[in-house]
């Protein structure tokens, strides 16, 4: 099979589109023959060699959010058959021991990953686990399908599972037009929240209204810590998403009401940040969480509530698997609006 592979860390020059061995299931995995793989930063950032989870390493074939159809089964599957269209789940926690992906399930260690650990969707052709596919409806674009799994569950653990987010209460979501937070609008929209979107252009800003945000803002020209008291009469906000990191943390903090929590999912803008007052946090009973892996039992309730409800798909762009470092260039220009897509099997 083709695929986009790397066997040294560096630019996008050190992706190569090369022929590799076909994938051999293991006893419970299928092969799914990818028709759409979405880019994630994390792609990028393990390329460059900045940073790596543990259990990655060389060559290495990106691509965490897989969809395609099923055209091999391994001997003891039955709940799922070639032809199944489907997509992964690529959280390798609860694998059984007959796949080839087994052992290495550890959610707060060496957590496995398909496209981040262990090859991915930047290939014609994946071994997943079949316990970790799952159906795409008939009326569902596979493209569609390929935008749920790191952004929607990232999300959707870190706002419900970790900050407990409810109906009737105020959530601000920054960097408005990345795949994580087009997920995290839309979602906190469906479960009743009011949303404060934040991003660094008004065609960006543009879209979070389209999406759903109910007040948005310019984080580089505008005050973000006055405005989110101002459209919440002086309350502030329930929860802070926050996948920015460095560069919005103080306006973040200084944003939440009492009881408020920021939830913490990503670094994108740095790793070293500065709580700005104690005196706020303790008179504002206010906290700083981490959002940790999600677990197995999250994706498919989630899965079912992106197929059943109303949530717009953001495609900025599509690429051939030939130009998978093209793909990555543009995903770190940030003149991205949702998700960017290679498409293996074109």
């Amino acid at each position: 099979m083709k695929a986009a592979r790397y066997e040294r860390t560096g630019g996008p020059e050190v992706i190569e589109y090369v022929d590799v061995p076909d994938p051999e299931p293991g006893a419970v995995d299928v092969v799914v023959r990818v028709e759409a793989c979405a880019l994630n930063r994390l792609d990028a950032i393990q390329r460059n060699g900045w940073f790596a989870l543990d259990g990655f390493t060389l060559p290495h074939i990106s691509g965490m959010d897989v969809a395609g159809t099923i055209v091999a089964v391994g001997d003891a599957v039955d709940s799922v058959a070639a032809g199944d269209r489907v997509v992964v789940d690529p959280s390798l926690a609860g694998v059984d021991d007959r796949s080839v992906h087994a052992g290495k399930g550890d959610l707060f260690g060496a957590l496995g990953v398909i496209g981040a650990t262990d090859d991915g969707g930047y290939a014609e052709l994946c071994v997943v686990p079949a316990s970790h596919v799952y159906a795409v409806p008939d009326s569902m674009p596979i493209e569609h399908a390929a935008t749920f799994p790191t952004a929607y569950l990232t999300a959707s653990h870190a706002m419900f599972d970790v900050a407990g987010l409810g109906a009737g209460e105020t959530v601000m979501i920054h960097a408005a037009g990345s795949g994580v937070s087009v997920a995290a609008i839309q979602l906190a929209k469906n479960a009743g929240a009011t949303v404060l979107a934040t991003a660094g252009s008004q065609a960006k800003l543009d879209r979070a209204l389209e999406l759903g945000a109910d007040h948005v803002l310019n984080n580089r020209s505008g005050d973000v810590t006055g405005w989110a008291r101002e459209v919440t009469a002086g309350a502030g906000v329930d929860v802070v998403f926050d996948h920015v990191g460095t560069a919005l943390f103080a306006p973040s903090i200084f944003s939440l009401g009492i009881g408020g929590r920021l939830v913490s999912c990503g670094n994108t803008s740095g790793d070293e940040a500065t709580i700005p007052s104690l005196g706020f946090m303790f008179h504002q009973r206010a906290s700083i969480l981490g959002s940790d892996a999600y677990r197995p039992d999250e994706f498919g309730p989630a899965w079912s509530t992106f197929c059943d409800g109303d949530f717009t798909v953001a495609i900025d762009r599509e690429y051939p698997l030939d130009e998978a470092g093209a793909a990555q260039e543009q995903l770190v220009s940030g003149d991205v609006f949702g998700k960017i897509l290679l498409k293996p099997n074109g």
